[in-house]
């Protein structure tokens, strides 16, 4: 079935020949269905922002595809050492009831896990503004420019692990890669308990990002093995959500581990950071066993039976590629060449996106980093902070599932990109000509919605994976678009400065001017990716069914710069 050699390619649904549906339930007569036309159950958000479409759950659910025309489909199969060839079958139909039966239990034996992980890595990354609500930075004689430079090392250990540990996670598998990094990150996590100086508290840092580098794009090629394209950034929005939820359980967590002040004559921010290693920890241990290699090797000797059935493979595989065949061109212990990351790395058609990572959290990173600070500044105590950055997390979450679903709904990335960039514009604003005229609340009332603001972040991310075509792209540019994030983050760091205190007027000028440079950058992106397409379909189109079968097996053109592949934008 497998052709001996396989080229990067998408879905396009132009050209495929017509199907007979005069019984769709009969599973040798069936209607394959165009993407748009199936149903929106995959998302909890969907019920609320719209009612569901009127269908037979035994009726079929697969969608039509490159694999349903018989002159092109030859060029799409997967690799020979694709793990999952042996579920693979073109002939593959299930109905909308098992569809969603199987996505169920995805969701619940494989994003699960991975969400509790990546609350792992939250608790670890995010516990430093609590330790500061408590008096870390007086007790080790530090100043908010210390605590900027502690972020930095953080991002350079980060920006240096994230590619080279994303090519050991390709080559090693995300089952076994990850909770090796959530171990070692957990250990330079409880470290800090024993830190005295400014010296320490840097390599603390420094080595908790290096170990976490590689972390999320390690997980999030691991879940595109199990979903298609659109289930991925609601799946992502939760991912992200679950960084603010982990904020709020890390602000409970503070709230009672730093009353252990003074217990064995320590500190409370020390018992803050061993206590949350400890938990990180266990929960890398236990990853050994949740996860599993892929969705056609999930038995073990502790579950012998498996995760999925024989049926629920074939179903998981055959939609998966069906949504994306390149998703068949490289089998999930492959590493990645010298090669091939030099390809990815001069990949200029996802420069546009590694531009808006670099610029689009800029606008309230500074004021999210010192909220903590920025209370105790007016006078709120160390508790009243502790519980008053809850809010703040839980509405920013909120609006992270909010603008996450109406991407998708409408597929607009770009514009839903800019309008997070609009919200935040008109505050910063406020802050930047009277933030020394606001009441205690009123300012913290400006920082909530600020801070609460829509982050498209998830969105991106799926993003940034849609515009790859293929595995080899898709593993380096998830570690790319991290590295802007990072590189966004120590800029941001070094805006609010301590010459600049209390109301950081000259910090938030800069950050309008960078929020006004995004702006531009989103619009820019949506218009280069729409003049793509345009290029692209006007090539493909003026071919004839033959001409492209000629191209396809001829083409030298790779992942997204093959005419069959059109860019979201």
């Amino acid at each position: 079935m497998a052709s001996p050699t396989v080229k990067e390619a998408s879905v396009s649904q132009s050209d495929l020949p017509a199907v007979d549906d005069t019984n769709p339930k009969d599973p040798a007569i069936v209607t394959l269905v165009e993407p748009e036309e199936t149903p929106e159950y995959q998302s909890v958000l969907s019920s609320l922002f719209s009612r569901r479409r009127n269908y037979d759950p035994d009726a079929i659910a697969t969608v039509r595809s490159v694999f349903d025309d018989p002159v092109l489909q030859k060029y799409y199969i997967p690799q020979p050492k694709y793990e999952n060839l042996h579920r693979f079958d073109i002939e593959e139909r299930w109905t909308y009831r098992e569809e969603a039966r199987v996505r169920r239990k995805t969701d619940w034996l494989i994003l699960l896990w991975i969400l509790v992980m990546f609350f792992s890595l939250n608790l670890d990354r995010g516990n430093l503004a609590n330790a500061a609500a408590g008096n870390l930075l007086d007790d080790l004689n530090l100043s908010t420019d210390d605590y900027n430079n502690a972020q930095n090392m953080y991002r350079i250990g980060f920006l240096i692990a994230e590619i080279p540990s994303q090519m050991v996670g390709k080559r090693l598998g995300p089952d076994r890669w990850i909770p090796v990094q959530i171990i070692i990150w957990s250990l330079a996590s409880g470290g800090q308990f024993f830190m005295h100086n400014r010296a320490g508290f840097f390599a603390c840092r420094f080595f908790i990002g290096l170990f976490m580098g590689g972390f999320i794009p390690d997980s999030i090629l691991y879940l595109s093995y199990f979903y298609t394209k659109s289930e991925m950034p609601f799946r992502l929005a939760l991912f992200w959500f679950t960084d603010s939820i982990s904020g709020v359980i890390a602000s409970f967590i503070a709230y009672g581990v730093l009353h252990m002040e003074g217990v064995a004559g320590r500190e409370g921010w020390r018992w803050l950071f061993l206590i949350e290693a400890l938990i990180s920890i266990v929960i890398g241990f236990l990853s050994f066993f949740f996860l599993v290699p892929g969705p056609t090797q999930t038995k073990t000797r502790w579950n012998p039976k498996g995760y999925f059935t024989e049926r629920e493979e074939k179903i998981i595989v055959n939609r998966v590629l069906r949504d994306d065949p390149s998703k068949g061109d490289m089998h999930n212990r492959q590493a990645l060449s010298l090669k091939m990351l030099w390809q990815s790395l001069k990949d200029y058609d996802l420069w546009p996106i590694y531009l808006i990572g670099i610029l689009f959290e800029i606008p309230t990173a500074p004021p999210k980093a010192y909220l903590t600070l920025s209370l105790k500044g007016i006078g709120f105590t160390t508790f009243q902070t502790t519980l008053l950055s809850i809010p703040v997390t839980v509405f920013a979450a909120i609006n992270l599932l909010i603008i996450t679903e109406l991407t998708e709904r409408f597929h607009q990335i770009s514009l839903f990109g800019l309008f997070s960039q609009i919200w935040s514009l008109p505050l910063l604003i406020v802050l930047y000509t009277s933030a020394g005229k606001l009441s205690n609340w009123g300012l913290y009332a400006v920082s909530f919605i600020l801070l609460g603001w829509p982050s498209p972040q998830a969105a991106q991310v799926g993003w940034c994976s849609r515009l790859s075509n293929s595995v080899r792209t898709r593993a380096v540019s998830a570690a790319l678009f991290n590295i802007t994030i990072q590189l966004s983050g120590i800029a941001s760091s070094n805006i609010y400065r301590s010459d600049d205190k209390p109301n950081y007027r000259r910090g938030n000028s800069q950050l309008i001017a960078i929020n006004v440079a995004a702006i531009v950058v989103y619009v820019l992106s949506k218009a280069y990716y729409v003049a793509r397409n345009q290029w692209k379909k006007k090539q493909w189109d003026s071919m004839n069914s033959q001409e492209k079968a000629t191209y396809l097996e001829t083409t030298n053109d790779l992942g997204n710069k093959r005419l069959d592949f059109l860019f979201d934008s």
